[in-house]
């Protein structure tokens, strides 16, 4: 039998979770204590089986009154994919001008996300 301690990240109140699970190649979960609330268990039957993020970075722009734009993910992404998702980012370079919301880069990576801006940025002359 192995133990695990997690802080849940689900609410403010931060749960201290402790997982019981089997030893072995396949994660097995047979106890969780310490979570106040049914979506924190959930939350740790995720992150132990798959885990799940967000990115926030930021784009550059050519003739925008910013140069960058910054960006992220518009739902959460397997935490394996977070390098080829951000590779893609790095490669990409925008032309003013750009609106929150608007997606930039639809299934980066082969994700079932897409990164969005989550800034306005204006044209402006040259």
């Amino acid at each position: 039998m192995l133990k695990k301690n997690l802080v849940c990240i689900v609410c403010p109140n931060g749960c201290d979770a402790e997982v019981m699970m089997e030893d072995g190649q396949e994660i097995k979960i047979l106890s969780i204590d310490g979570c106040t609330c049914d979506k924190g268990k959930e939350w740790v039957v995720q992150e132990l089986t798959s885990p799940m993020r967000t990115i926030a970075s930021g784009i550059p722009v050519e003739h925008g009154d910013f140069k960058l734009v910054s960006v992220r993910t518009d739902a959460p992404i397997p935490l394996g994919k977070i390098f080829e998702v951000m590779t893609v980012i790095r490669h990409k370079k925008l032309k003013a001008p750009v609106a929150i919301g608007d997606i930039l880069v639809p299934n980066p990576a082969g994700t079932a996300c897409n990164i969005i801006a989550t800034r306005n940025v204006a044209f402006m002359a040259v």
